[in-house]
């Protein structure tokens, strides 16, 4: 082995920063969210589409090029200040979703994974840490769906991430039959309460219960914050559990 005997200079990239090529005809402006197009690997501004890889560092203005002509360059990773709707000082480590390049929300439902609320800063603001290399959605890999009525479920909502988002509403569970799917609270704390109704004739198996014929849970409204959730599926032929959660829920009978 030969060890160094003059100073060695090295390309050591760019740190928190990323460039890509941008989509022909286009404009990326300075702060926009940016995402990649999975069919051509070219960047353009954030859609509901795409794999976010940053928030640009400056525009990158292609409107007159071909797709490639030009770079756009990206924060990677970093802390960003940002108006997520409805945000409030207790939503501090809600995950955040990007519906285009300028539009935040705490709801996955049409919207991209791109980081964590981790200050509050104002009524609609947050502080959003964001590493495309190492955060990964708490919901990836489940289609998510956002109901403000009373839904009963079926076999097409199995897999899914269900965001309720008005409250005293009841999300009923089908005849037993081999379904999975997580419930999220997607309001504010204290403001949205809301309940897992089974069929009549099945239980919830929840923590320390076995569960009873035609009992559900209920998401309490005076401690119910954004983001509490059940993961539940079918269990055998008495019903359901729950096999993970995150909130207070109390037994419901449904009688």
């Amino acid at each position: 082995m030969t060890t160094l005997a003059a100073d060695t200079p090295r390309n050591y990239g760019q740190g928190d920063r990323n460039q890509f090529p941008v989509v022909a005809s286009d404009i990326i402006y300075e702060g926009a969210a940016v995402g990649i197009v999975d069919a051509s690997g070219h960047a353009r501004p954030l859609t509901s589409a795409d794999r976010f890889v940053g928030f640009a560092e400056d525009r990158a203005d292609n409107s007159a090029g071909a797709a490639a002509a030009i770079d756009v360059r990206v924060y990677r990773k970093g802390m960003v200040d940002l108006a997520i709707s409805g945000a409030v000082i207790t939503d501090v480590g809600q995950p955040v979703y990007a519906t285009d390049d300028n539009t935040f929300s705490f709801i996955k439902t049409g919207g991209v994974f791109i980081g964590f609320a981790r200050r509050f800063e104002s009524s609609g603001v947050m502080v959003v840490e964001f590493d495309v290399d190492k955060y990964v959605d708490p919901h990836d890999g489940l289609t998510a769906e956002t109901t403000a009525i009373d839904k009963t479920l079926d076999n097409q909502d199995t897999g899914k991430v269900i965001f309720i988002t008005a409250d005293t509403k009841t999300i009923t569970a089908p005849a037993v039959e081999g379904m999975r799917f997580r419930l999220v609270n997607g309001g504010a704390f204290g403001t949205v309460g809301w309940d897992f109704a089974p069929n009549a004739n099945d239980l919830v198996k929840y923590l320390d219960s076995g569960g009873t014929d035609n009992h559900g849970l209920e998401n309490t409204k005076a401690t119910a914050k954004r983001g509490d959730y059940l993961d539940i599926e079918y269990a055998d032929a008495t019903g359901w559990t729950v096999t993970q959660s995150r909130g207070v829920f109390a037994d419901k009978d449904n009688t």
